[in-house]
Protein backbone atom coordinates (compact mmCIF):
# COMPACT_ATOMS: atom_id res chain seq x y z
CA UNK A 1 0.00 0.00 0.00
CA UNK A 2 1.46 3.23 -0.83
CA UNK A 3 1.87 6.07 2.09
CA UNK A 4 -0.48 8.97 2.03
CA UNK A 5 1.43 12.28 1.75
CA UNK A 6 1.03 14.44 5.11
CA UNK A 7 -2.17 15.85 5.80
CA UNK A 8 -0.56 19.72 5.87
CA UNK A 9 0.54 19.23 2.35
CA UNK A 10 -2.76 18.25 1.18
CA UNK A 11 -4.39 20.62 3.20
CA UNK A 12 -2.00 23.57 1.60
CA UNK A 13 -2.31 21.76 -1.94
CA UNK A 14 -6.29 22.54 -1.58
CA UNK A 15 -6.12 25.93 -0.44
CA UNK A 16 -3.43 26.84 -3.44
CA UNK A 17 -5.83 25.09 -5.56
CA UNK A 18 -8.93 27.34 -4.58
CA UNK A 19 -6.76 30.29 -4.30
CA UNK A 20 -4.65 29.47 -7.44
CA UNK A 21 -2.07 31.50 -5.26
CA UNK A 22 0.21 30.13 -3.00
CA UNK A 23 0.60 34.05 -1.45
CA UNK A 24 -3.31 33.61 -0.80
CA UNK A 25 -3.28 30.14 0.45
CA UNK A 26 -0.30 31.00 2.83
CA UNK A 27 -2.51 34.13 3.82
CA UNK A 28 -5.59 31.62 4.47
CA UNK A 29 -3.48 29.34 6.19
CA UNK A 30 -1.37 31.82 8.56
CA UNK A 31 1.96 30.46 7.08
CA UNK A 32 4.60 32.17 4.59
CA UNK A 33 4.58 32.06 1.18
CA UNK A 34 7.82 30.03 1.30
CA UNK A 35 6.41 27.63 3.59
CA UNK A 36 3.43 26.87 1.09
CA UNK A 37 6.06 27.10 -1.85
CA UNK A 38 8.02 23.93 -0.55
CA UNK A 39 5.59 22.04 0.50
CA UNK A 40 3.59 21.84 -2.69
CA UNK A 41 7.04 21.08 -3.65
CA UNK A 42 7.58 18.13 -1.29
CA UNK A 43 4.18 16.76 -2.46
CA UNK A 44 4.82 17.37 -6.03
CA UNK A 45 7.99 14.95 -5.48
CA UNK A 46 6.22 12.72 -3.47
CA UNK A 47 4.00 11.93 -6.26
CA UNK A 48 5.60 12.22 -8.73
CA UNK A 49 4.31 14.72 -10.99
CA UNK A 50 3.59 18.25 -10.93
CA UNK A 51 0.40 19.66 -9.32
CA UNK A 52 0.39 23.43 -10.76
CA UNK A 53 2.00 25.56 -13.63
CA UNK A 54 4.07 28.30 -12.13
CA UNK A 55 3.11 31.46 -14.07
CA UNK A 56 4.21 34.84 -13.34
CA UNK A 57 0.64 35.88 -12.63
CA UNK A 58 -0.19 33.32 -10.59
CA UNK A 59 -0.93 29.37 -10.50
CA UNK A 60 -2.83 26.73 -13.07
CA UNK A 61 -3.17 23.69 -12.14
CA UNK A 62 -2.21 20.55 -14.58
CA UNK A 63 -4.12 17.65 -15.66
CA UNK A 64 -3.01 15.96 -12.73
CA UNK A 65 -3.54 18.79 -10.20
CA UNK A 66 -7.17 18.38 -11.79
CA UNK A 67 -7.62 15.49 -11.32
CA UNK A 68 -6.34 14.82 -7.99
CA UNK A 69 -8.05 17.95 -6.50
CA UNK A 70 -11.80 16.50 -5.95
CA UNK A 71 -9.98 13.59 -4.49
CA UNK A 72 -8.52 15.90 -2.01
CA UNK A 73 -11.48 18.27 -1.26
CA UNK A 74 -13.69 14.58 -1.15
CA UNK A 75 -11.19 13.13 1.51
CA UNK A 76 -11.56 16.99 3.83
CA UNK A 77 -15.23 17.10 3.43
CA UNK A 78 -15.62 13.00 4.92
CA UNK A 79 -12.89 14.09 7.85
CA UNK A 80 -14.94 16.99 8.55
CA UNK A 81 -18.44 15.08 8.43
CA UNK A 82 -17.13 12.05 10.61
CA UNK A 83 -15.75 14.38 12.81
CA UNK A 84 -18.82 16.23 13.64
CA UNK A 85 -20.50 12.90 14.34
CA UNK A 86 -17.87 11.86 16.40
CA UNK A 87 -17.98 15.44 18.86
CA UNK A 88 -22.17 15.55 18.28
CA UNK A 89 -22.13 13.48 21.68
CA UNK A 90 -20.97 16.82 23.27
CA UNK A 91 -23.69 18.94 22.15
CA UNK A 92 -26.85 18.18 23.81
CA UNK A 93 -29.57 18.69 21.29
CA UNK A 94 -27.50 15.54 18.85
CA UNK A 95 -28.78 12.32 19.35
CA UNK A 96 -25.88 9.62 18.38
CA UNK A 97 -27.89 6.57 17.98
CA UNK A 98 -27.35 3.19 17.37
CA UNK A 99 -30.05 0.81 16.33
CA UNK A 100 -30.51 -3.04 15.30
CA UNK A 101 -31.37 -2.44 11.98
CA UNK A 102 -34.91 -4.42 11.88
CA UNK A 103 -35.86 -3.12 15.50
CA UNK A 104 -35.37 0.61 13.15
CA UNK A 105 -37.47 -0.36 10.36
CA UNK A 106 -40.10 -2.14 11.84
CA UNK A 107 -40.38 -0.61 15.49
CA UNK A 108 -38.96 2.44 15.43
CA UNK A 109 -39.89 4.11 12.07
CA UNK A 110 -43.69 3.90 12.15
CA UNK A 111 -43.18 5.81 15.65
CA UNK A 112 -40.37 8.24 14.57
CA UNK A 113 -42.81 10.93 13.42
CA UNK A 114 -44.61 11.09 16.84
CA UNK A 115 -41.14 11.59 18.42
CA UNK A 116 -39.75 14.01 16.17
CA UNK A 117 -43.01 16.04 16.56
CA UNK A 118 -42.23 16.30 20.58
CA UNK A 119 -38.89 16.46 20.34
CA UNK A 120 -38.31 19.08 17.10
CA UNK A 121 -35.23 20.41 19.12
CA UNK A 122 -32.59 16.84 18.82
CA UNK A 123 -30.77 16.09 16.05
CA UNK A 124 -31.02 12.41 15.65
CA UNK A 125 -27.89 10.87 13.60
CA UNK A 126 -28.51 6.99 13.94
CA UNK A 127 -27.01 4.07 12.63
CA UNK A 128 -27.63 0.56 11.95
CA UNK A 129 -26.12 -3.07 12.39
CA UNK A 130 -28.05 -6.46 12.76
CA UNK A 131 -25.93 -7.84 15.66
CA UNK A 132 -24.60 -6.07 18.32
CA UNK A 133 -20.96 -7.21 18.01
CA UNK A 134 -20.69 -5.86 13.60
CA UNK A 135 -19.88 -2.15 15.07
CA UNK A 136 -18.24 -0.15 17.12
CA UNK A 137 -20.50 1.93 19.49
CA UNK A 138 -18.19 4.28 21.28
CA UNK A 139 -19.79 7.19 19.93
CA UNK A 140 -23.02 6.01 20.58
CA UNK A 141 -24.91 7.74 23.13
CA UNK A 142 -27.96 5.29 23.32
CA UNK A 143 -28.09 1.73 21.83
CA UNK A 144 -30.78 -0.78 20.61
CA UNK A 145 -28.94 -4.31 20.48
CA UNK A 146 -30.84 -7.56 20.05
CA UNK A 147 -29.80 -10.83 22.18
CA UNK A 148 -29.65 -12.79 25.22
CA UNK A 149 -29.00 -9.65 27.19
CA UNK A 150 -25.16 -10.64 27.43
CA UNK A 151 -22.51 -7.93 26.71
CA UNK A 152 -19.11 -7.58 28.25
CA UNK A 153 -19.65 -4.59 31.14
CA UNK A 154 -22.72 -3.52 29.87
CA UNK A 155 -26.37 -3.56 31.36
CA UNK A 156 -29.31 -3.26 29.38
CA UNK A 157 -32.64 -2.31 29.80
CA UNK A 158 -34.94 -5.30 28.68
CA UNK A 159 -37.55 -3.56 25.75
CA UNK A 160 -39.20 -6.52 24.71
CA UNK A 161 -41.00 -9.81 26.04
CA UNK A 162 -41.77 -11.13 22.14
CA UNK A 163 -43.10 -14.25 20.56
CA UNK A 164 -42.56 -16.18 17.41
CA UNK A 165 -44.94 -17.27 14.95
CA UNK A 166 -45.55 -17.42 10.82
CA UNK A 167 -46.36 -14.11 9.23
CA UNK A 168 -47.87 -14.45 5.41
CA UNK A 169 -49.17 -12.38 2.58
CA UNK A 170 -53.18 -12.70 3.15
CA UNK A 171 -53.39 -14.55 -0.20
CA UNK A 172 -51.03 -17.18 1.15
CA UNK A 173 -52.89 -17.47 4.50
CA UNK A 174 -55.99 -18.30 2.59
CA UNK A 175 -55.19 -21.51 2.27
CA UNK A 176 -53.25 -22.62 5.25
CA UNK A 177 -55.53 -24.25 7.88
CA UNK A 178 -53.67 -26.37 9.78
CA UNK A 179 -50.01 -27.43 10.97
CA UNK A 180 -50.13 -29.46 7.65
CA UNK A 181 -51.15 -27.73 5.48
CA UNK A 182 -48.22 -24.73 6.67
CA UNK A 183 -45.71 -28.07 6.53
CA UNK A 184 -46.46 -28.30 2.45
CA UNK A 185 -45.76 -24.54 1.99
CA UNK A 186 -42.01 -22.87 1.47
CA UNK A 187 -40.31 -21.83 4.87
CA UNK A 188 -38.73 -19.11 5.11
CA UNK A 189 -36.15 -18.65 8.39
CA UNK A 190 -33.70 -16.24 9.96
CA UNK A 191 -29.62 -17.38 10.55
CA UNK A 192 -28.20 -17.01 14.03
CA UNK A 193 -31.05 -16.71 16.16
CA UNK A 194 -31.99 -19.44 18.53
CA UNK A 195 -35.73 -20.25 17.86
CA UNK A 196 -36.10 -21.83 14.52
CA UNK A 197 -38.98 -23.69 12.39
CA UNK A 198 -37.84 -26.93 14.04
CA UNK A 199 -38.17 -25.09 17.80
CA UNK A 200 -41.82 -23.98 16.25
CA UNK A 201 -42.49 -27.45 15.27
CA UNK A 202 -41.75 -29.02 18.00
CA UNK A 203 -43.70 -26.61 20.63
CA UNK A 204 -46.78 -26.78 18.78
CA UNK A 205 -49.83 -28.43 20.22
CA UNK A 206 -50.47 -30.46 16.98
CA UNK A 207 -49.62 -33.76 16.09
CA UNK A 208 -45.53 -32.76 14.25
CA UNK A 209 -45.88 -32.28 10.47
CA UNK A 210 -42.91 -33.46 8.50
CA UNK A 211 -41.02 -30.09 7.63
CA UNK A 212 -39.87 -29.54 4.31
CA UNK A 213 -36.18 -30.92 3.42
CA UNK A 214 -35.43 -27.07 2.30
CA UNK A 215 -35.81 -24.06 4.47
CA UNK A 216 -34.89 -21.13 3.01
CA UNK A 217 -32.97 -18.51 5.15
CA UNK A 218 -32.12 -14.69 5.27
CA UNK A 219 -29.67 -13.11 7.59
CA UNK A 220 -32.10 -10.97 8.63
CA UNK A 221 -35.73 -9.75 9.33
CA UNK A 222 -35.44 -6.44 6.87
CA UNK A 223 -35.04 -9.70 3.94
CA UNK A 224 -37.54 -12.53 5.30
CA UNK A 225 -40.32 -10.27 6.04
CA UNK A 226 -39.68 -9.08 2.71
CA UNK A 227 -39.95 -12.45 1.13
CA UNK A 228 -43.17 -12.68 3.06
CA UNK A 229 -44.68 -9.61 1.60
CA UNK A 230 -44.57 -10.98 -1.71
CA UNK A 231 -45.89 -14.22 -1.43
CA UNK A 232 -42.98 -16.21 -1.72
CA UNK A 233 -43.31 -18.06 1.55
CA UNK A 234 -44.33 -18.44 5.15
CA UNK A 235 -41.42 -16.57 7.43
CA UNK A 236 -41.00 -16.79 11.22
CA UNK A 237 -41.27 -13.18 12.81
CA UNK A 238 -41.88 -11.84 16.02
CA UNK A 239 -43.96 -8.96 17.67
CA UNK A 240 -41.88 -6.07 17.41
CA UNK A 241 -41.18 -6.73 13.89
CA UNK A 242 -44.16 -8.11 12.37
CA UNK A 243 -47.16 -6.37 14.83
CA UNK A 244 -47.11 -3.61 12.39
CA UNK A 245 -47.17 -5.14 9.01
CA UNK A 246 -50.38 -7.27 10.60
CA UNK A 247 -52.47 -4.33 12.19
CA UNK A 248 -51.65 -2.66 8.30
CA UNK A 249 -53.22 -6.34 6.60
CA UNK A 250 -49.94 -6.25 4.85
CA UNK A 251 -49.22 -9.93 6.63
CA UNK A 252 -51.34 -12.06 8.52
CA UNK A 253 -51.04 -15.12 10.96
CA UNK A 254 -51.87 -18.22 9.37
CA UNK A 255 -51.51 -20.30 13.00
CA UNK A 256 -52.59 -18.57 16.34
CA UNK A 257 -49.62 -21.02 18.45
CA UNK A 258 -46.52 -18.60 19.34
CA UNK A 259 -43.50 -19.63 21.11
CA UNK A 260 -42.00 -17.81 23.67
CA UNK A 261 -39.04 -16.02 22.23
CA UNK A 262 -35.71 -16.39 24.39
CA UNK A 263 -34.00 -12.97 22.31
CA UNK A 264 -35.34 -9.35 23.12
CA UNK A 265 -34.49 -6.16 22.29
CA UNK A 266 -32.39 -4.21 25.11
CA UNK A 267 -31.81 -0.51 26.03
CA UNK A 268 -28.17 0.09 26.62
CA UNK A 269 -27.01 3.44 27.53
CA UNK A 270 -23.21 4.22 27.70
CA UNK A 271 -21.64 4.05 31.34
CA UNK A 272 -19.11 6.61 33.25
CA UNK A 273 -21.44 9.68 32.89
CA UNK A 274 -24.95 10.71 32.55
CA UNK A 275 -26.28 10.85 29.01
CA UNK A 276 -26.99 14.37 26.78
CA UNK A 277 -30.20 15.64 27.11
CA UNK A 278 -31.07 14.04 23.25
CA UNK A 279 -30.58 10.96 24.64
CA UNK A 280 -32.21 11.37 27.89
CA UNK A 281 -35.38 12.28 25.73
CA UNK A 282 -34.90 9.04 24.02
CA UNK A 283 -34.76 6.86 26.20
CA UNK A 284 -37.89 8.03 28.29
CA UNK A 285 -39.62 8.09 24.97
CA UNK A 286 -38.72 4.86 23.87
CA UNK A 287 -39.56 3.28 27.56
CA UNK A 288 -42.84 4.89 27.26
CA UNK A 289 -43.79 3.76 24.00
CA UNK A 290 -42.81 0.24 24.99
CA UNK A 291 -45.29 0.73 27.35
CA UNK A 292 -48.12 1.72 25.65
CA UNK A 293 -47.73 -1.04 23.32
CA UNK A 294 -47.76 -3.60 26.05
CA UNK A 295 -50.64 -2.05 26.98
CA UNK A 296 -52.83 -2.44 24.43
Amino acid sequence: MAALPPLNWLRVFDASARALSFTNAAQELHMSQSAVSQQIKSLENALGRPLFVRRVRGLELTDEGRGYWPTVQAAFAMLEEGTKVLTGRNDPHVLELHVNLSFAIYWLTPRLAGFMAEFEWVQLNMATSIWPEEKPSASAAVEIVFGQGKWESRLGTRLTQDHVFPVCSPELASRIHSVQDLSRERLIDLSGTLQSWDSWFDAQPERRAAAPAVVHRASTWAVSLEWALEGLGVALAHDTVASHLIRSGRLVRPLPFALPMKEAYYLISPQGGPPNAAAEAFRRWVLREMAGSVAT
